[in-house]
């Protein structure tokens, strides 16, 4: 089955450019466009894609907002990437708090914009680590977050949990945390279900966020 994916943006060029990229690839499927944020909830509950792109800058509802009401008001909410001019954006880190699974630049090339969508909806890999980890270090860990040190304190990880947490902060996959630890893939993967689960996080984005806010992971 083919990944589906909704554009979101404000920018017809852009969308158009992102529909050409995507729609060359046999496994990706562009099933709706939308022009802002307010009208994604309507159409991810009517066309249930796989991967919203979404633009984080937008003029009625920003991706940050429209992020927030899908996970809110959608079950089973798709995977959401947001799509910005600048990678080094506050607004980009909060929409990753928010609950978005990765960011996407604008200037990507082709090849990663289609790696970005595979590697989100499969969700066994962090998308773009070093990004993450300076937009955690520049926004994140200098302001601290005492719910989040609180939550990882609670968690009461194991020291294998605690471990494969902290490989993938680095943006180690599973198969590759796997080869580290010397395990099998889907012993890591239980691993993994159970992190998100104990941090009460849906995806290893937003455990790594939580990582880096509570301190348990310093970037860099």
């Amino acid at each position: 089955m083919p990944v589906t994916v909704l554009l979101v943006d404000d920018e017809p060029l852009v969308r158009a450019g992102l529909r050409a990229v995507l729609e060359a690839q046999p496994d990706i499927r562009v099933v709706g466009e939308a022009a802002d944020g307010a009208a994604v909830i309507p159409l991810v509950r009517e066309l249930r894609p796989d991967v919203v792109a979404m633009d984080v800058r937008m003029p009625l509802l920003d991706g940050i907002e429209a992020t927030r009401a899908v996970l809110r008001t959608v079950q089973d909410p798709p995977k959401i990437l947001v799509v910005t001019t600048f990678e080094n954006d506050e607004y980009v880190y909060e929409a990753l708090r928010a609950g978005a699974d990765g960011f996407l630049l604008k200037r990507a090339r082709p090849a990663e914009i289609v790696h970005a969508v595979r590697l989100v909806a499969e969700g066994e890999s962090l998308l773009f680590p070093a990004a993450v980890r300076q937009l955690a270090g520049e926004y994140g860990a200098e302001r601290g977050n005492p719910q989040a040190r609180d939550a990882l304190e609670k968690a009461a990880l194991t020291e294998r949990e605690a471990e494969v947490l902290r490989l993938m902060a680095r943006g180690l996959s599973n198969a590759e945390i796997a080869t580290r630890l010397v395990v099998g893939t889907e012993t890591v993967k239980s691993h993994v279900s159970a992190v998100l689960a104990k941090l009460g996080a849906r995806d290893r984005t937003q455990a790594v966020i939580a990582a880096y806010e509570s301190g348990f992971v310093a970037p860099g």
